[in-house]
């Protein structure tokens, strides 16, 4: 029935309507965060001239909707990071489900865990993708059961931003103007003491205030260099009474406790006090390193040429850092037939094809040919964490409810440091609340 009209006006209009009848977009929907940036992004098909995740993001669909042979529209749908995870599962459940959806690789395994995704490894076979081309990092995150289950597009981790002009008052930089790092607890107490009486300023910023994954991601980050783990083979348990978790734990009261972290600052105000050089150093991810040196550039900034980044150094000894990633799943049920199928493998296609233009957020490269090349090499600071892609430490995809854990571990952690919560009460409340996520218990 429905090729009824269309034959009927081609028979009356001819080669015209033979052109409209056959130009029928096929649409796939495509969920993600990173922002909305239409005024600035919304027409901009050059990736190149983009900047940040939101520019980025937006100039790479744009030029996939601009350049599509075979009329694809890509329609995104662009939803707050807070929200994002719990709107994602109301609407598999409601039935309006995205073709493509972006997923950080620590929520993998619970989409898969739900059977919600579809493995990859045909469909990027298709495309010429393999997870050979992966960083072993980027593996490590999307290959689940042996399975792909993603499209990593990058990797993204916990960074030391330092002011290196603050540095200098406080005679913390070598002779080549790189700061000096510590490399033990006792040389960390030290440098901030020092740095401290110099500056009279704290040494480190990061958010304690309305902010849960910074005090986690360092708790992680600490016990990974001591060669140990949180999360034991399995996944259904939490250790957080080993000398690795303890002794973890007491270097973050301590830091707080002798008054060595800026205190009050939710996110937005422990960037700022980095900005404004009110501390040393603030402890945030790679996604900051462009706004941050852009800031750099800038005159009569506190950073005015002054700044650079570095991996979370190795205060036990061992490199090892916190890290996820941010990659592209095809849900179940999202994908109608053959035609969106293809559509949204094309979309794939032209995101990984764009893994360099995206890592000039400061993101690292999931694909190895871009991590490997020159050109990422010569962007700004890239060969000081480059490392990352070896070095960096996520949790297994076997356990569950991560982000769940991470607010549960992390509001534990900053009741310890602001409201002085003992020691022993912090891990008995973690073992409490987070044994109860890992084993569906009520």
């Amino acid at each position: 029935m429905s090729k009824l009209p269309c034959a009927l006006g081609i028979v009356a209009l001819g080669a015209v309507a033979l052109a409209a009848c056959g130009d029928k977009k096929t649409e796939i929907a495509f969920a993600r965060f990173f922002g909305a940036c239409e005024a600035e992004y919304g027409k901009i098909t050059d990736v190149k001239q983009a900047r940040g995740e939101c520019g980025i993001i937006t100039s790479i669909t744009n030029q996939f909707n601009a350049t599509s042979k075979d009329g694809v529209v890509v329609k995104t749908q662009i939803v707050e990071w807070g929200p994002y995870y719990d709107q994602l599962s109301a609407r598999i459940v409601s039935g309006d489900i995205p073709a493509v959806a972006v997923m950080h690789e620590s929520a993998l395994g619970d989409f898969v865990a739900r059977n919600l995704v579809e493995p990859l490894d045909d469909g990027l076979k298709s495309i010429g993708i393999t997870a050979e081309e992966f960083t072993d990092q980027a593996r490590r995150g999307t290959v689940i059961g042996g399975k792909v289950y993603a499209l990593p597009f990058d990797t993204w981790s916990w960074l030391w931003h330092i002011n290196l002009n603050m540095m200098k008052k406080a005679e913390l930089v070598n002779a080549d103007g790189s700061p000096i790092l510590p490399t033990t607890p006792e040389e960390l107490i030290a440098h901030a003491e020092k740095f401290k009486a110099a500056t009279g300023k704290p040494y480190l910023s990061w958010p304690t205030v309305n902010e849960f994954a910074a005090p986690y991601r360092h708790f992680v980050t600490l016990v990974a260099q001591q060669g140990a783990t949180l999360f034991p083979p399995g996944g259904k348990t939490v250790d957080v009474r080993s000398e690795a978790a303890r002794r973890a734990l007491e270097l973050i009261a301590r830091l707080y406790g002798e008054g060595h972290v800026k205190t009050g600052a939710d996110y937005g105000a422990a960037n700022q006090a980095f900005l404004n050089g009110e501390a040393g150093i603030v402890v945030v991810g790679t996604w900051t390193i462009d706004d941050f040196l852009n800031q750099s550039k800038q005159a009569g900034s506190a950073l005015a040429n002054g700044y650079t980044v570095v991996p979370f150094p190795p205060i036990f000894g061992k490199k090892a850092v916190f890290a996820d990633g941010h990659s592209w799943v095809l849900l179940k049920g999202g994908i109608r037939d053959d035609k969106a199928r293809k559509a949204a493998l094309g979309l794939l296609r032209a995101l990984w094809d764009n893994d360099f233009e995206w890592s000039r957020t400061g993101h690292l490269p999931a694909r190895k040919s871009v991590i490997d090349s020159a050109a990422y090499k010569e962007l700004p600071f890239r060969v000081n964490i480059a490392e990352i892609a070896s070095t960096a430490y996520s949790v297994p995809s076997d356990v569950s409810h991560q982000r769940a854990v991470e607010v549960a571990i992390g509001e534990e952690v900053n009741a310890m440091c602001l409201t002085k919560k003992p020691l022993a009460d912090v891990q008995t409340a973690i073992e409490q609340r987070v044994g109860k996520l890992l084993t569906g218990a009520n």
